[in-house]
């Protein structure tokens, strides 16, 4: 048995080195940035008026010039314009290129129009204000994203700025997600009182849809030569195989033993933590297993502690720890490292986590009350209010 410490080591000691895609702008947020990005031209590429109002010469002010007869009118989309006469000036639009031979733009605010006359109402005028200047965000060339960035909304409207309809990501490996154990039926059949049906498979499956990263669910009953079979074959045609249940030791857990006899070696048996102790890791020259104990809270868990970090570590995503506090003095339940099930909330700009325990790793119905985990070390005392965790957040 590994520490979790050591089992976190050994999963991101094997990493995949994953396949590049181009995919449309409007299909790639929450995806993996697979290229730099650099600016095009400079943003903004103009200086540009970032009030409506009107634009002058500062000069003119120091002149203790007030009103100034208005030349015309730019708006946003208008080409540059050249004030004639410099103790006159433009009115402007948000957005508006700013007008040649002027460098200070005054609100409406503090102005008074009147036909074709803008009277200064305030003696408080900066030079410079309200200008967003060329290159202030950018210069053309210089870099604007890395890979390994997850595509957030805001990167989306970056990549837009600089023309990129289509941007490489990552792509995920080929992934198959197993299911196993006789008790399990199909989700639309009505299960006798020996059946549950199948959840954890559709747990994982929707964990890894959130990540933008898909798979195929297969199923296999608790005989030892047809999951042989099954597997021979799922593994031939998957990069990544998930499978939950089958990795104890009872008497029908054929899982370590038959990924053996495949050919995948076993890296991980048996993690000192709790849920999810019997997690089995293993990896051939160019395929990686996950195999997961099979009550929920322990498939959920184990997906959020290793899964979830090697794809994105595996993807050149920097992922940065959560830390949280506790919110009130928590007992120890076990020797090992337990994963206590919480609801994080904001209490005066800091995140408090409150246990949400629930009846043991098959309560699966607990988690719609909590907002993910947190990792506490072995410990024989009292966990205590104040004390701080790391956080692993499935919401």
């Amino acid at each position: 048995m590994v520490s979790v410490a050591e089992a976190s080591s050994i999963v991101l000691n094997h990493l995949v080195k994953p396949l590049e895609v181009v995919l449309n702008l409007s299909h790639a947020v929450g995806r993996v940035l697979a290229e730099t990005i650099v600016a095009d031209r400079d943003l903004p590429p103009v200086n540009r008026v970032t009030m409506d109002g009107i634009a002058i010469a500062f000069a003119a002010v120091q002149s203790d010039i007030q009103k100034f007869s208005i030349e015309g009118t730019m708006a946003a989309g208008m080409p540059a314009k050249v004030l004639g006469n410099k103790i006159n000036c433009f009115e402007v639009m948000t957005g508006a290129v700013l007008p040649g031979n002027t460098d200070t733009v005054i609100p409406y605010e503090d102005i008074l129009v009147d036909g074709k006359m803008a009277t200064l109402q305030t003696a408080s005028v900066k030079q410079g204000q309200n200008i967003h200047y060329q290159g202030a965000d950018a210069k053309a060339g210089s870099l604007l994203l890395s890979a390994g960035m997850i595509l957030s909304p805001a990167e989306i409207a970056l990549l837009a700025s600089v023309g990129r309809a289509e941007i490489k990501v990552y792509d995920f490996p080929k992934t198959a997600i197993i299911s196993s154990g006789d008790e399990l039926v199909s989700v639309e059949t009505r299960p006798l009182p020996h059946q549950v049906r199948r959840s954890n498979s559709f747990a994982i499956h929707a964990a890894m849809q959130m990540m933008g990263w898909d798979g195929e669910l297969f199923h296999l009953a608790d005989v030892k030569e047809d999951m042989k079979i099954s597997l021979r074959e799922i593994i031939s045609k998957f990069d990544v195989l998930i499978l939950s249940g089958g990795v104890s030791k009872g008497k029908y857990d054929f899982v370590p033993e038959v990924m053996e006899e495949l050919g995948i070696s076993k890296l991980i048996h048996r993690v000192s933590q709790r849920p999810g102790k019997p997690f089995w890791f293993g990896a051939s020259k160019n395929k990686v297993v996950f195999a997961l104990p099979g009550n929920p809270v322990s498939t959920y868990m184990c997906f959020y502690r290793y899964i979830r970090l090697w794809i994105l570590s595996s993807m050149n995503v920097n992922a940065t720890e959560s830390h949280v506090i506790l919110a009130e003095d928590f007992k120890p339940l076990h020797d090992l490292t337990y994963f206590l099930q919480v609801r994080v909330y904001n209490e005066s700009g800091k995140l408090m986590a409150r246990p949400e325990v629930g009846g043991g790793s098959g309560d699966f119905a607990n988690l719609k009350l909590v907002t993910g985990f947190i990792e506490l070390p072995p410990a024989k005392s009292m966990y205590l209010k104040g004390q701080v965790f790391r956080y692993f957040s499935f919401r």
